[in-house]
């Protein structure tokens, strides 16, 4: 898949301020160095103006937080696949918790990434929706519970249940589709949690962009996939 492999660790950026603008590039540059450093894969979700400028200044791969499911024409306002490529962004995010979409526009918007040459990580919240998901042959699929989402307590612990019925239910759809754990990870004995519960990543947030030492936290992570 391009430029990533697994173990994955995908770092969702949000709307942070901690992450616009100038300090998200330099928190691309601290991803990149311990990329680097530990030899983890390493990838960044920043807002769609810092794309360009993360893409251009660091060599881990980035992706969009959300495309629309639209081709080149009148459509004001909307996120065209193709301009993210053309930013230098490798995939993008579809259906996160806080930007839901229909079943149908997921499997367009899908379609719509692969047609533009771009990775697709679908966000789904239980392993229902996941392998319904996983059904229309995204390249990623992460399940996070919304309830979870922000709170610090690790899906991977919280419920562990929901991560391996998901793994189970969506590798029966799907084998071929990566999945990833996210929701309150925080902590790398988190991200090896959810490695030991038969993930092949995490999709992280606030746990390393509002981090007093994100370097510290994400080394931490990244540690956690790297050393047996």
């Amino acid at each position: 898949m391009s430029k990533i492999r697994t173990p994955l660790i995908l770092v969702n950026f949000k709307t942070y301020s901690e992450a616009t603008g100038r300090k998200a590039v330099e928190l691309a540059k601290t991803a990149e160095k311990i990329s680097l450093e530990t030899e983890a894969c390493i990838a960044l979700a920043p807002q769609f103006v810092d794309i360009a400028s993360i893409a251009s200044t660091v060599s881990v791969p980035v992706f969009a937080q959300h495309i629309d499911p639209i081709t080149p024409g009148s459509f004001t306002g909307h996120i065209l696949p193709e301009s993210i490529r053309e930013t230098g962004a490798v995939g993008t995010l579809i259906n996160h918790s806080e930007r839901r979409l229909k079943l149908a526009d997921i499997d367009a918007t899908i379609t719509r990434a692969r047609e533009s040459d771009l990775l697709s990580v679908v966000c789904a919240n239980n392993a229902t929706v996941s392998a319904a998901a996983a059904a229309l042959k995204p390249n990623m699929i992460a399940v996070e519970p919304p309830e979870l989402i922000g709170t610090g307590i690790p899906v991977s612990k919280a419920k562990p249940e929901v991560v391996s019925g998901t793994v189970d239910l969506v590798k029966r759809m799907n084998p071929d589709v990566v999945i990833l754990c996210g929701a309150g990870i925080t902590r790398g004995e988190d991200v090896a949690a959810a490695l030991r519960l038969g993930t092949e990543g995490v999709l992280v947030a606030s746990g390393v962009v509002k981090a007093k030492d994100p370097y510290k936290v994400l080394l931490e992570f990244a540690e956690s996939i790297t050393k047996p």
